[in-house]
């Protein structure tokens, strides 16, 4: 069954076995080799998500400011977009399993999504071994997926606050980030940040979806739900600069798009 192979896949521990298989069950969705199964219900099992023991995950003000004007601050960047990326791939794989009912596109979304990221955290992960690194040798935050945590029983909630809060916040980021690495002389890590920018615009998108199509079924104001969603869940309240072309891209409105920038 894809959702409980979903679960599966969430529950290895290793990157570099997590993020193939994270593909392949991409590859036999789009197959249909796999019967979806969207109305069983599943029980949590424990130890979500599976991860290796390192990186070591500290609060987020015990991580230190990167610097990509030396290679050691660059791979300590380029460690953290990585580590947003494997959390990525959980998320979506939580996405799947967690929550039935959902019509057949949506499961397929969140897949396409967790195949991605997948693909992200591998040009990462390559990339910072050119640089003498490996995923682990720096220490991570565990914000993303707390939240994700925060809203397992909610999915108006997961799909608020994940994919187009914090996740949106990278299209925000990536650009400034893009011009130091630049900079830097990095232009490998460049070319690796176009793909993950373009290809997480539709994963915001997915995210804007999902929360509209939820809120419509449920009878509910998505525009004038978001604030109280993001103060009743404690989501980080989000400053400019923001990448507005690429929100619009996303599916962000005019009225979303200027609450964001009078700062919430």
């Amino acid at each position: 069954m894809l959702r409980q192979r979903a679960l599966e896949v969430l529950q290895i521990p290793d990157p570099d076995v997590k993020a193939p298989a994270a593909e392949a069950l991409l590859a036999a969705a789009r197959a249909g080799s796999l019967p979806l199964d969207p109305l069983r219900a599943m029980a949590e099992p424990p130890g979500l998500p599976g991860r290796p023991a390192l990186p070591r995950l500290v609060p987020a003000d015990q991580v230190p400011q990167r610097s990509p004007f030396t290679l050691a601050g660059r791979a300590a960047l380029l460690h953290a977009i990585a580590h947003i990326e494997f959390n990525a791939i959980n998320l979506a794989l939580d996405a799947v399993w967690r929550f039935d009912g959902m019509p057949e596109r949506y499961y397929l979304d969140w897949l396409q999504v967790a195949g991605e990221e997948a693909q992200h955290f591998c040009l990462l992960r390559d990339h910072l071994a050119t640089l003498g690194q490996a995923y682990g040798d720096f220490d991570a935050h565990d914000g993303l997926w707390r939240m994700t945590e925060a809203t397992k029983a909610d999915p108006v909630a997961r799909m608020a606050l994940v994919p187009r809060t914090l996740e949106a916040r990278g299209l925000d980021a990536t650009p400034p980030i893009q011009a130091k690495l630049r900079k830097a002389g990095d232009l490998r890590a460049v070319e690796i940040l176009d793909v993950i920018l373009r290809e997480e615009v539709g994963h915001v998108a997915i995210g804007n979806r999902w929360y509209h199509w939820l809120c419509a079924r449920d009878g509910l104001d998505a525009e004038a739900l978001y604030p109280t969603l993001v103060a009743r869940y404690a989501a980080p309240r989000l400053r400019p600069p923001f990448n507005l072309e690429a929100r619009r891209a996303a599916g962000f409105s005019e009225a979303e798009l200027a609450w964001l920038s009078t700062g919430g």
